[in-house]
Parts: structure tokens; sequence; C-alpha cells
């Protein structure tokens, strides 16, 4: 069994190659546009960027997955806005009613987001860090409460949503188009 899971680890395929200067160049535009944006509208409601509540970390995995790889299943629309939210919601309902060990509640919020992700068909990898940002968030994550699954993280989605809708859809390239799908 252990010689089975250790050659497993040695993989079989070669890297795929390098792609083109111009989705590297598109890939770019949307990160920057969408990042940009949140900064900006945060710092209408924040005198202090560093403590915006708009800026979730988690934010600058979902602009590589929907601006870099924007026909990846982890990048349609459902799988970001439904990823996010459930995630933040299943990371607040933790820490606001459970009294555990910081470790533990990190844990299970991660986990509990997979699962809840898996079964909605919702599946976003950067969910996994909101629920956690839920857990290990400053003081001021925490007393917001529920209102942390609107702002930041929902309306944060949707700004890079609807960045991802015009920035991919610039593209001449069909394979680049955005979204594959929406429900």
């Amino acid at each position: 069994m252990v010689k089975v899971v250790f050659s497993r680890m040695k993989g079989g395929d070669i890297c795929p190659p390098r792609k083109p200067l111009s989705k590297v160049v598109w890939s770019w535009l949307g990160a920057f546009l969408g990042m940009y944006l949140i900064a900006i509208l945060s710092s209408f409601t924040e005198v202090n960027i560093l403590k915006s509540m708009f800026l979730v970390g988690s934010f600058g995995a979902s602009a590589v997955l929907i601006y870099g790889a924007p026909q990846a299943e982890f990048s349609q629309p459902r799988n970001l806005i439904g990823g996010h939210i459930i995630s933040a919601f299943i990371g607040v309902s933790l820490q606001k009613y459970l009294v555990l060990d910081i470790a533990l509640l990190g844990a299970l919020a991660v986990s509990f987001s997979i699962v809840a992700m898996h079964f909605t068909r919702t599946l976003h990898p950067p969910g996994g860090a909101t629920a956690l940002i839920a857990i290990i968030g400053t003081a001021e994550v925490h007393s917001n409460g529920y209102y942390f699954v609107i702002s930041p993280v929902a309306i944060g989605t949707l700004i890079l949503l609807a960045i991802a809708l015009v920035v991919n859809n610039l593209s001449r390239d069909p394979l680049r188009h955005y979204p594959r799908y929406w429900l």
C-alpha cells in the first residue's frame, strides 16, 4: 500500500507549455482592474486601506482563477460567488457560536466549507481561505458578524465578476470567453 502511494507521487505527465503572451496580458489586465477597483471603492469607505473590509486576501486567489484560467470549473460565476458566500457564512457561524481553540475552528471552517461547496457544486478554492479569514480575522471582522458575508465578501466577488465579464470577453480568443455557464 505504501509503495503504491509513493509511486503515484512521481506523476507521469510533463509540464504544460507556457501560455501565449496575449493570454498573460489579458490575465494581468483583469487582475489589475479587479483588485484596483476593489481597493478604490474601499478607499471611499475606509481611511486606512490596510484596515479596509473590502480587501480580503482570498480575492487575490480568485483573481488568479477568474482572470488567469477563466475556463476552469473553479472560475465560473456560480463557483466564485457561491464558494465565497457559503464559506464566509460557515466561517462566521462557527466563529460566532462555537467556543473552541482557534486552530480547531479554522480546520472546521475550511473542511465544512469544502463539503458545503461540493454539495452545492460551487467549489472555489479561495472559498476555503474566506472561511479561514472569518475565523482568524481581526476583532473588526468578528464584530461585523454576518455583515462580513455581504461586505466585503459578496460585494467584492461581484466586483471581481463584473471585471471578469468585461475583460475576458474583450479578447478575440473564443477559449477565453467567460463564463462557460452560470447555473
